[in-house]
């Protein structure tokens, strides 16, 4: 077995000097983490696992196998799944058993990296290359009497990590021959991977071509498979097709079953999904036509004089478009004071320019940045609502949940508020606003984003929104004349050809607020770990379980 040796990483505080380099790399990891080599394990619990997975399906035969032959054995067989989540788990002797279940490693707990320090599962995960972790190379205490090797597998086509298969002894029982034991397992699994996506693909397209035997519009969906029938091509655009492969994805989550949309040509249509069994992943996807949706009678309906005067308040994240909508909202003639100015020339110029603007009593003044003005000068602008009288504000603001004090209460007097969404939760609309983007920059008409590059857009965070999104669209335009923009096209961090990790809400909002710290500390993370009142080890932890790695 591999012995220790020098790394070549230099000393680092925390990590021993007499570390092979991967080793090494991950105690640092781990130390940045948070995790705690004594009580590392004590965090350990166990969650659902998920029994009819397709890495299950095709690794239990396999196991099965390898198992039998380890049987009557101190070794231990354990495979987890992309999330670092314990599958299986089979001991070869009651010894072994009761080893593991002093650990608490069983069915369902999570063995990550960032959860229990360096192990030939989680580090395998993280690194996506084989590896042995040999007694002091674990960085909790209570794994260090152990010897593990551990093999990613996998898939042969999508190329994606499924999961790691590991093979666990004590350390006096460690043998040379586990390397190539598991090797040869996880080939064998990685094939019955292969070969089962090649049944979901047969299954999915039998499920197809019957459906459209009934001659309508019909689209199917799989992990690595689009398919439509001659209907559904008439009726649908290239941006069309990106958008029904992301819905399709979401439909197969279970989140609904049916969904309006109105297609690139203006048509608008229910998209009706229908599960394919056999079908991994596998959707069917119907295009009914809409029901005309009834128009209310036009009643002239006299609005009260104050409406006419009343603000208006636009309020989002920046680069969510909160700019460009004050102005479509705007009567002309249009005046536009920004914050940035009040800073640039002083709050004495910015006085003078509000004053000249009210006194000309018409059309509408933009105040663009309300929440960002120093006191006197929203108080200034709250005397002017106040009075009721020409021209009438419209006022752009950060979300309305951040506003404070003064601002609060003068958003509370806009009889109409418009909070826009942040991009992350307008992924639907990512076709026709790139298409949108694409004309605005004046891009040749042909040139267009191929499904798979604005299928790789959708797996984005977008934390600098739609003007994030028109840096990226920019970018790729410049990289092609004419035809399509292919993934390959796109900066190299928004090629991601696999779906992030699905945050629930709460880290979500976690995620968005670390960011935005982040991006306000210029990524200090000393400041913003002070900013948000944690400890700078919690920060670098959560950083991590929510995959924010740009900064």
């Amino acid at each position: 077995m591999t012995t220790l040796s020098t790394g070549s990483t230099g000393a680092v505080p925390g990590v021993p000097t007499a570390l092979r380099d991967p080793i090494a790399a991950s105690w640092r990891r781990a130390s940045l983490a948070g995790v705690q080599p004594e009580s590392a394990l004590e965090r350990l619990r166990p969650g659902d696992v998920d029994l009819t997975s397709p890495l299950l399906a095709a690794a239990t035969p396999v196991l099965d196998d390898l198992n039998e032959r380890l049987r009557e054995t101190m070794f231990c067989t354990l495979l987890v799944d992309r999330e670092g989540q314990v599958a299986q788990r089979w001991c070869g002797d009651r010894a072994a058993a009761s080893a593991l279940d002093e650990l608490g490693v069983d069915l369902g707990v999570n063995l990550l990296e960032e959860s229990v320090g360096t192990n030939a599962l989680g580090t395998v995960l993280e690194t996506r290359r084989a590896l042995s972790v040999h007694g002091e190379e674990h960085y909790a205490v209570p794994l260090k009497r152990f010897s593990c090797y551990g093999h990613p597998i996998v898939h042969p086509t999508t190329k994606r990590i499924e999961g790691v298969l590991d093979i666990t002894a004590l350390v006096d029982r460690a043998s040379p021959l586990l390397p190539p034991l598991v090797a040869r397992a996880v080939a064998d699994i990685e094939q019955r991977l292969l070969d089962g996506s090649r049944i979901s693909e047969k299954e999915l397209l039998l499920a197809f071509q019957l459906a459209s035997a009934r001659r309508r519009p019909v689209v199917a969906v799989g992990e690595d498979l689009m398919m439509s029938n001659q209907a559904a091509l008439d009726l649908l655009g290239s941006t069309d097709t990106a958008l029904l492969r992301m819905i399709g994805l979401d439909l197969a989550r279970g989140r609904s079953t049916a969904i309006d949309l109105t297609l690139a040509s203006g048509t608008d249509v229910v998209v009706r999904a229908e599960r394919v069994t056999g079908a991994r992943s596998g959707m069917l996807l119907h295009l009914e036509p809409a029901l005309p949706r009834p128009r209310p009678a036009a009643l002239p309906v006299a609005r009260p004089p104050v409406d006419i005067d009343a603000p208006v308040l636009v309020a989002g994240a920046p680069g969510t478009g909160r700019s460009t909508r004050a102005r479509q909202l705007a009567e002309e003639p249009v005046s536009v004071l920004t914050a940035a100015a009040a800073m640039l020339d002083g709050p004495e110029a910015w006085v003078r320019d509000f004053a000249s603007m009210v006194r000309a009593g018409q059309g509408t003044l933009c105040i663009d940045g309300v929440d960002l003005l120093p006191p006197d000068l929203v108080e200034l602008v709250a005397s002017h609502v106040a009075l009721q009288v020409p021209p009438r504000l419209v006022l752009v603001s950060g979300p309305v949940d951040h506003l404070e004090g003064r601002v609060a209460g003068l958003a509370a007097e806009c009889l109409r508020r418009e909070e826009l969404p942040p991009l992350s939760a307008r992924l639907t609309e990512l076709p026709a606003l790139v298409a949108a983007m694409l004309v605005d920059l004046g891009a040749p008409r042909s040139l267009h984003l191929t499904p798979s590059a604005l299928a790789a857009l959708s797996r984005h965070s977008w934390p600098g929104n739609l003007r994030e999104l028109r840096a990226v669209v920019r970018h790729a335009s410049q990289q092609r004349s004419t035809g399509a923009i292919t993934i390959d096209d796109l900066p190299e961090q928004y090629r991601a050809r696999e779906r992030a990790h699905q945050l629930a809400p709460i880290e979500r909002a976690e995620r968005d607020a670390i960011i935005g710290a982040l991006r306000e500390h210029g990524g200090n993370k000393l400041r913003t770990a002070r900013t948000l009142g944690i400890s700078r080890t919690t920060l670098y932890a959560k950083m991590r379980s929510l995959r924010i790695t740009h900064y």
